[in-house]
């Protein structure tokens, strides 16, 4: 895959930002996840792997606003995290009208409930937060069309598991990634979840 295949407007957004070939993992990743397949994908820091799902994430959604309820929902592992994702989502979107929002633990409950309710594309937050969102019916993931969670092998050692499984019972026809850095044995207990068909991406040298 090159990014020749992209959106128009996603393609002006690498261009902008410097970013003109493909690295080597991310050939290896994004024709299969562009494919609809759940994936884990799992590799070292530096390979591109969130750079990869955030291609993917706004070339799914046609680089463009829709209706009122997210469409793709990324799960990380604290607010810092949250933020630093937000950004980078930024760099990419800002010629387009897709919606970003970052979900804060730290900031008024009830104004996210209303920026949520009218309207916004991707939802970045934590397991836990996420979660309370939608148990006080302040989002609906029934439009998610992207559910991922990155930094996974952080995200399972803080029993992020039974959050992420809860969210997934509420979301209807939907694409799967779990990124980490490692394999381990709380990231395979996905597979007995909503991963069961999910391809396996390991980065190779």
């Amino acid at each position: 895959m090159s990014f020749k295949k992209l959106h128009p407007l996603l393609k002006a957004s690498l261009e902008h930002n410097n970013i003109d070939k493909i690295l080597p993992f991310q050939k290896q990743i994004l024709p299969i996840i562009k494919s609809g397949a759940d994936a884990y994908i799992i590799g070292q820091k530096g390979l591109g792997k969130t750079t990869a799902l955030i291609i993917h994430v706004i070339n799914k959604l046609k680089a463009e606003a829709f209706e009122d309820s997210p469409r793709a929902l990324i799960l990380v592992e604290n607010q810092e995290k949250v933020n630093a994702l937000y950004d980078e989502f930024l760099k990419y979107t800002s010629n387009t009208d897709l919606r970003v929002y970052a979900a804060s633990e730290k900031y008024d409950f009830e104004k996210q409930k209303i920026a949520i309710y009218y309207g916004q594309d991707i939802v970045i937050g934590t397991p836990a937060f996420i979660t309370k969102l939608y148990f006080q019916n302040a989002i609906h993931l029934g439009q998610i069309q992207v559910f991922a969670t990155d930094d996974t092998d952080h995200l399972s050692k803080k029993n992020a598991f039974n959050h992420i499984l809860r969210l997934t019972e509420s979301m209807d026809k939907f694409q799967s990634i779990i990124i980490a850095d490692e394999w381990n044995k709380r990231i395979a207990n996905f597979q007995d979840g909503y991963m069961a068909n999910a391809r396996m991406l390991k980065f190779k040298e």
